[in-house]
């Protein structure tokens, strides 16, 4: 995407020079609901213009919303307070929302996988959801909401923090459904978590039920 966008922006710009940096960078398969990117141009910008022409310019699955003035520093990853991500099951077959979130029937203990999401407000090292092998200086997050939520036949997991690890919200699904399935209680889920060891976690659950929702800076309302 964030390719796709820089090349759009040139464009429509006239400028070669044209580069975006991204609040981040999703998995394959991620669906992104709202995203942030900033780049540097000195020349006067008509904004509702340019979101025009861009989404003119666009394929039909990104879509440039607004182009808000900030202060030249500001930086759209380094500068995130608080990133929010919904991951959402299908009890039942519905085949316009097969590309759009997990289709999984088997019956879940939501109120145990709830109990057990608690547990993630009151840790910082999650090491054990984290990809192996991933260049980071630290595992810490600080999580400030975990829940599920049942809508219609649709289970949700809405998780934020300050940051997050790579496939990190996959796994945590992945090992809370284990906790839904009874295959493992919440002080299990406790244990897995004091671990640090990825092997211990759940699977990782598919990509296509994950949504990137919210992304908060202390200067955008």
């Amino acid at each position: 995407m964030q390719e796709t966008l820089t090349k759009a922006l040139s464009v429509v710009l006239s400028d070669k020079s044209i580069q975006i940096m991204g609040a981040g960078r999703t998995d394959t398969g991620v669906h992104t609901s709202q995203m942030f990117a900033h780049f540097d141009y000195e020349n006067p910008i008509d904004s509702k213009t340019i979101v025009h022409k861009l989404n003119s310019f666009l394929p039909k699955d990104i879509a440039v919303s607004d182009i808000i003035l900030v202060d030249e520093n500001a930086h759209a990853r380094f500068d995130a307070k608080q990133r929010t991500y919904q991951y959402k099951i299908n009890t039942a077959k519905n085949v316009f929302q097969d590309e759009l979130s997990w289709y999984y029937n088997k019956e879940l203990n939501v109120d145990a996988m709830n109990d057990a999401a608690k547990l993630l407000l009151e840790f910082t090292d999650f090491q054990c959801f984290s990809k192996v092998h991933t260049a980071v200086n630290t595992f810490n997050c600080k999580i400030t909401e975990a829940f599920w939520k049942t809508e219609n036949e649709q289970l949700i997991f809405t998780i934020s923090a300050d940051r997050f690890l790579r496939n990190m919200v996959r796994s945590i699904v992945g090992t809370l459904v284990y906790v839904g399935l009874d295959k493992i209680s919440k002080e299990d889920f406790k244990t897995i978590i004091e671990s640090k060891d990825r092997r211990k976690a759940g699977f990782s659950v598919p990509a296509h039920g994950l949504y990137l929702t919210e992304i908060k800076y202390d200067y955008i309302k």
